[in-house]
């Protein structure tokens, strides 16, 4: 059985560097892209307001070679954003954006100083590589070697133990081959409010926190996030709901004014709007969506699911074609809702070959709709 890594120090990734004011605003001037498709961050970052995820699919090598193909178009069409996660295809979809990034880099096609890639840990991750069946892989690695405490695993597959997430970022990095990863999220984290009352679960979000804090401290992370499916967009009495303000306080509390925490993931399509008009979040006294919370806090927001897996592809009601002039698919329309969403920082959305990632990527040579268009929707 390979050894488990126990922190961020037993790897050495061959590609040193993070993403930089400098490299990504090189990598938007010498883009063709329509005007609107960059976005600075609150740390200076230029980011395109489309990005690549990598979650569907089977754990294959032709599935692979079609993740790293679309990592080539993105960076040839405007595209500097790639998120992943450690569970996504058993650890197989990072591996993949790793050595597209490492084979375009060495080509010259692009900078480790100009690309923005994120990843997520949480979850206990199979490893589509090792001949173990998943839940033994899982329980000799995770839990065997109390890396995953039992008693702080939620569901039977969630785990935020500060040694675990240490475990997880040191693998994440190993797999994209990154010295650095730009920002690196808790995956679904308010799956632990399943198993523990709130007042556990802040305590264990804080030790969570202060591992964050301090890989961010040693350079294994730039910053770090909270990537979401419901908790960010139902509203406060939800037994799942996360405060972007509470998270915030608790960053400055462990770290103080100099925190790391810099963005959140969740749902932002068609089908589920709710961080676009439902007013779930309150800062500063005020009630608002998650995406203008995000951007009231500072924080860089990332929609996911922008196609809901491929089922806004098609057969969009003819408002929505009337809303989003100049594009040719109901894929590119749905995607431009979400990366024209206000308050939001860059929609991801999966390709997995380069055919895919042609047609959603070409949405970059057209500018984002207005807040008029997407917020008209609503009225």
């Amino acid at each position: 059985m390979p050894a488990p890594l126990e922190s961020s120090d037993t790897v050495r990734p061959v590609i040193a560097g993070q993403a930089t004011p400098e490299g990504t605003s090189r990598f938007a001037e010498r883009s063709s892209a329509a005007e609107g498709h960059f976005r600075q961050t609150a740390d200076g970052l230029t980011l395109s307001s489309i990005g690549l995820g990598t979650y569907l699919g089977p754990e294959t090598s032709a599935a692979d070679a079609g993740y790293e193909s679309a990592v080539r178009e993105g960076l040839a069409s405007a595209v500097n954003v790639f998120d992943s996660a450690i569970n996504y295809r058993g650890q197989k979809s990072e591996r993949a954006v790793g050595r597209a990034l490492a084979a375009a880099f060495a080509g010259g096609t692009a900078a480790r100083d100009e690309v923005f890639v994120s990843t997520k840990g949480g979850y206990l991750p199979h490893d589509a590589d090792d001949p173990r069946p998943g839940q033994r892989y899982a329980r000799e690695t995770f839990l065997d070697a109390g890396l995953a405490p039992a008693d702080e695993i939620a569901q039977g597959c969630h785990c935020i133990a500060p040694g675990y997430l240490r475990d997880q970022i040191a693998r994440s990095r190993e797999n994209l081959g990154l010295e650095t990863i730009d920002l690196y999220y808790l995956h679904n984290v308010e799956t632990q409010l399943s198993a523990v009352d709130r007042a556990e679960f802040l305590t264990r979000l804080r030790r969570a926190v202060e591992a964050l804090e301090d890989e961010a401290s040693r350079g294994a992370i730039a910053s770090w996030g909270l990537a979401t499916w419901d908790g960010l967009r139902v509203p406060p009495e939800h037994p799942e709901h996360l405060s972007l303000e509470e998270v915030r306080r608790i960053a400055e509390e462990v770290a103080g004014a100099g925190h790391r925490f810099r963005g959140v993931q969740l749902p932002v399509n068609l089908a589920m709007a709710q961080a676009v008009a439902f007013r779930s979040q309150s800062v500063a006294g005020r009630r608002l969506p998650a995406l203008a919370a995000a951007r009231a806090l500072g924080l860089a927001a990332f929609g996911s699911a922008s196609i809901l897996q491929g089922r806004l592809a098609e057969d969009l009601p003819p408002e929505i074609q009337d809303a989003f002039p100049g594009l040719e698919t109901d894929a590119q329309r749905a995607l431009q809702f979400s990366r024209s969403s206000p308050g939001g920082t860059c929609a991801l959305v999966g390709a997995s070959s380069a055919e895919h990632a042609r047609e959603d990527f070409a949405v970059a040579r057209v500018p984002p709709a207005g807040p008029d268009s997407v917020m008209g929707l609503f009225r």
